[in-house]
């Protein structure tokens, strides 16, 4: 696969390249899908391995992977040639010394760190398939891929990994574990046999075996199994054609396209790895940094270190998610709001930083710049070590899921415009279709999203029930949500058709939509919606935002005390009335909005079993859990 080449000319994103992108019509979303096709179908054979090489061309010598062993020592790096090497002697080990056959699983289940890439890369040379495990899958979820899959080998981290995994029902089928850090287990002590990393190294380095024949295109490159929210997880076929159609559309769009905000992807590029290996965002990301031959660093494992790491490292490229963005935007907030002051100077620098990205102008070289975002800004890479590229750090956000193999829109780097999700990749095509029992049309520009593509999943592993509730006849993938067209053709995800429930007097609620705009109000940390069929008004479980709780309790001398604010009636009127004042702003019709509250001290969480790994809302624990609260409050409402 060649190494992507763009024109270092670069043009300000502008109105018309918007228009000439972001059209909607089917028609010619299809016509850029079929050049897309065309320059894929020059690689038929091409898979993750050929990706990796084309970035061992440009980089061989160079960086590859990084390490970071302790707060005071740098970063460690394993050159390209050097992890090739390693994933060439582990996948020797797995398939001459434990003799695996072709397509056969292999399981990982650790967090990020260089082991799980070697290994990943080790698998595709023998025609393995990796199976990811989330490191707070929880046992049943566990159990039931292990059951699915039938893995035999399986990569663990610690003895605890290698101590859980052994309680499962279905471990009798794992015949040797890989551990990475710990005392290895004697073989008196396990039924499996055990291997320390380095020991496996070795083994597959003395017993070298002819590589078999290389996986292709359609080749099963990743089986990734998404946290469900309501059931058991689900395994997404990923094949390796999925991952370099995913790859290519997004350095087609966000670098060729994006040429004045981004510049030339390079081997001059760093990422820092922190997001789960096992979702497939960061799976992507990791096949787009191989694809130029970038330097790939992993956080030490404690998203309490995050920014040490992040300011050890200087990343030029930088993935998060809306829940840790939003973390960041509170702990702002909070220390802005700490005296009167602070916040005057912080509300006007951030009025004047939004006016100048709204006029393209970036640049962090202004006196807000250096009175309040420089501790941000210093995170990121210096502008002299990214040639070509502005003074400031371009933001695109992108929307997906699993069962696309990531993204299938993404923002244009340098457009200004916010609460849309960018315009389809050139790999898919994004279709509305009607969802008449929610009123949205297709006519009107809204409806559920449907998307259809080189990045689409071939369906569930041994799930065929279940990939028929998403694919219809057509090809078309279902997801679930709504989406709006904008009048300048990006697509604006408005609703969700999953989970809708209808009240007594026929009217349909979204909790998913209602949830996201009361998120927004200062008391509220987290939020469950919860309806009825049998009443016509809805309530809602709510955990309180502990630092404006502590605020409003200061100033009116009550108790610092979360538990026990949670049952003060003073404060809950407080927070129902905000709540309904966020609601009216932002247009939620009056049986869209909460009749009552009830306050708990608990967030909801993955180590609960309230959220998934991925802090999705459990739904079905949460209504478990509320049950009887919900049911007393609707009869006290009677």
């Amino acid at each position: 696969m060649p190494h992507a080449k763009v024109n270092p000319a670069a043009n300000k994103f502008n109105e018309k390249d918007a228009e000439i992108l972001s059209s909607t019509s089917i028609d010619k979303q299809d016509d850029r899908l079929k050049v897309f096709s065309r320059r894929f179908e020059e690689y038929p054979d091409a898979s993750v391995v050929d990706v990796f090489k084309s970035g061992m061309r440009v980089s061989a010598s160079r960086p590859c992977l990084g390490t970071r062993f302790d707060i005071n020592s740098p970063f460690t790096w394993m050159s390209y040639q050097e992890v090739f090497t390693e994933a060439l002697n582990i996948g020797a080990f797995l398939a001459a010394v434990l003799k695996l056959p072709p397509e056969s699983f292999v399981g990982i289940y650790t967090k990020n760190r260089a082991e799980w890439v070697i290994l990943e890369l080790g698998c595709y040379l023998y025609c393995l398939t990796p199976v990811p495990l989330y490191d707070t899958l929880g046992p049943e979820a566990t159990d039931h891929i292990l059951m699915q899959t039938r893995i035999s080998v399986i990569l663990c981290e610690t003895p605890q990994h290698v101590t859980n995994l052994l309680r499962l029902k279905n471990s009798a089928q794992l015949l040797h574990i890989i551990q990475l850090s710990g005392r290895i287990p004697k073989v008196n002590e396990i039924k499996q046999q055990a291997w320390g990393w380095q020991e496996a190294l070795k083994a597959g380095r003395e017993n070298p075996v002819e590589q078999r024949q290389q996986p292709n295109r359609k080749s099963l490159a990743l089986l990734c199994y998404t946290s469900g929210t309501t059931s058991l997880p689900k395994g997404v076929q990923i094949t390796h054609g999925n991952l370099i159609a995913e790859s290519l559309a997004m350095t087609d769009l966000l670098i060729t396209h994006g040429k004045q905000y981004v510049s030339t992807a390079s081997c001059d590029d760093v990422y820092l790895s922190y997001l789960p290996l096992a979702h497939i965002f960061e799976r992507i990301m990791h096949v787009l940094c191989f694809m130029h031959g970038m330097r790939i660093g992993f956080y030490r494992g404690d998203i309490l270190t995050l920014v040490d790491d992040m300011k050890e490292l200087k990343p030029t490229i930088f993935c998060t998610v809306p829940r840790l963005l939003n973390r960041i935007y509170d702990k702002t907030l909070a220390q802005a709001n700490s005296n009167c002051l602070r916040a005057a100077i912080f509300r006007m620098a951030l009025r004047r930083k939004t006016n100048e990205v709204n006029r393209r102008v970036i640049r962090k070289n202004s006196i807000w710049d250096s009175l309040v975002f420089s501790k941000i800004q210093s995170l990121w890479a210096p502008p002299s070590s990214r040639k070509g590229r502005p003074s400031a750090v371009p933001v695109v956000e992108g929307y997906g899921q699993t069962e696309t193999t990531g993204g299938s829109t993404v923002t244009l780097p340098g457009n200004p415009q916010t609460g849309n999700v960018g315009m389809p990749l050139f790999n898919n095509v994004v279709q509305l279709q009607d969802v008449p029992e929610m009123g949205y049309y297709a006519k009107d520009g809204s409806g559920e999203v449907c998307i259809k593509g080189l990045n689409v999943t071939p369906g569930y592993f041994h799930m065929e029930a279940e990939t028929a509730k998403i694919m219809d006849s057509d090809g078309w993938m279902h997801t679930g949500d709504i989406g709006q067209w904008s009048s300048d053709g990006f697509l604006k995800i408005i609703d969700r058709k999953k989970h809708i429930f209808k009240l007594s007097q026929g009217e349909y609620v979204a909790p998913e939509k209602i949830e996201q705009i009361y998120s927004t109000n200062v008391y509220v940390y987290q939020v469950f919606v919860h309806g009825d069929s049998l009443e016509n008004f809805i309530l809602a479980a709510v955990v309180p935002n502990p630092e404006a709780v502590m605020a409003w309790a200061k100033k009116r001398r009550k108790p610092e005390n979360l538990k026990d604010l949670c049952n003060d009636l003073e404060l809950k009127t407080e927070i129902l009335q905000s709540m309904q004042a966020t609601g009216k702003a932002n247009d939620l019709k009056s049986f869209e909005q909460v009749r009552d509250i009830h306050l708990h001290h608990e967030p909801f969480s993955v180590e609960n079993g309230l959220l998934t790994p991925t802090f999705k809302a459990m739904r079905n624990e949460l209504r478990r859990l509320f049950g009887e609260t919900f049911t007393k409050m609707y009869r006290d409402h009677r």
